[in-house]
């Protein structure tokens, strides 16, 4: 007789993993949710009031190999704020409020405990952004993954009044591109920064550089939420675009929302960039264009102001306590 355990799936760490996160999920409801955890799909009333033609925004990710990290350290709490926070910067530059997240979560074999930090991380993330952890899968898939790995992916759903669409369109010659600072390297550029801190280094190790701060610790920085400052920028209307700095580093995610027939200059100076990045490209030798293409270096939201309403949005940023460095400029 085989049983579905000794084939490597075990109900019973399922139905005990649901047990952990039903109280860290019911945290994050809002007024919107419908139904409890365990109904086959989830259940979000849409408020429409103040809105003449919603539109709902969507976007989906993962975390990457920021993962091999949070396993070699054995934290797991912070990569779901990770996740979380990527996902509602994606649809908060475009001009959307998050509604609610979706997560999947997959595994070789299911450990209850790394599922409850993985959860709390989702639903920390969600409270301090107001969306509701609506719904998710755990899926426990033996022989597919490494003993002691996992994957992790997220969707997040959105609303944005059609007149409210932030979408570049309205990006001219001259607007000026105003930086805010990132945590570290949020979610990108992993593989490259792996391959040459750990030719050198364990994520128990501080070097100096790094001004006391472990490798794991600055690798496990939580990608920063933008929400509040980027939803302030709109409702003044002292922006025409934003920019999530995200795969791609600044040229490439900058091109994304710039109008074709448009450029721009960077000056890669009117910052200085955190210590991690500048280890990263001494020890490993790495090229600047390579770093510049990776990583946010230090700039994980650009938000591209036109002169005329330049000092409005830097003061309405530094009394949100937000750094905002004036790094380039949109050219014809």
């Amino acid at each position: 007789m085989t049983t579905y355990r000794e084939a490597g799936v075990d109900i019973d760490a399922g139905e005990e993993t649901v047990r952990r996160i039903k109280p860290l999920v019911r945290q994050t409801f809002t007024p919107g949710v419908l139904a409890d955890i365990g109904a086959f799909g989830a259940f979000f009333e849409l408020d429409l009031e103040g809105y003449e033609r919603p539109v709902l925004v969507s976007s989906v990710d993962g975390v990457g190999t920021k993962l091999k990290v949070a396993f070699r350290v054995g934290r797991h709490d912070t990569v779901g704020q990770d996740l979380v926070n990527h996902c509602v910067n994606d649809i908060a530059v475009c001009g959307a409020k998050p509604l609610f997240f979706l997560d999947y979560y997959s595994t070789g074999t299911l450990v209850p405990d790394v599922a409850e930090q993985v959860v709390s991380g989702f639903a920390k993330a969600c409270r301090e952004n107001g969306c509701a952890l609506i719904g998710g899968e755990t899926a426990e898939m033996p022989g597919l993954y490494a003993e002691g790995e996992y994957d992790l992916a997220g969707t997040i759903v959105g609303v944005v009044e059609k007149s409210r669409i932030i979408d570049g369109s309205r990006i001219r010659p001259g607007d000026v591109l105003l930086g805010l600072p990132s945590t570290g390297l949020h979610t990108n550029g992993y593989s490259l920064a792996r391959k040459v801190l750990f030719a050198h280094y364990d994520v128990d190790d501080a070097p100096e550089a790094l001004g006391g701060e472990t490798i794991g610790e600055a690798l496990l920085r939580v990608h920063r939420s933008y929400l509040k400052p980027v939803q302030a920028l709109a409702a003044s209307d002292c922006v025409h675009g934003f920019v999530h700095v995200t795969g791609g580093g600044i040229p490439g995610n900058t091109a994304r929302v710039i109008p074709g027939d448009l450029g721009f200059e960077v000056d890669y100076d009117a910052w200085e960039r955190p210590p991690i990045f500048r280890l990263i490209q001494r020890l490993g030798d790495v090229p600047e264009e390579d770093m510049r293409r990776t990583f946010n270096l230090g700039i994980g939201l650009i938000a591209l102001a036109p002169p005329e309403r330049l000092e409005t949005a830097e003061k309405m940023l530094h009394a949100m306590g937000e750094k905002a460095f004036r790094i380039g400029e949109v050219r014809a």
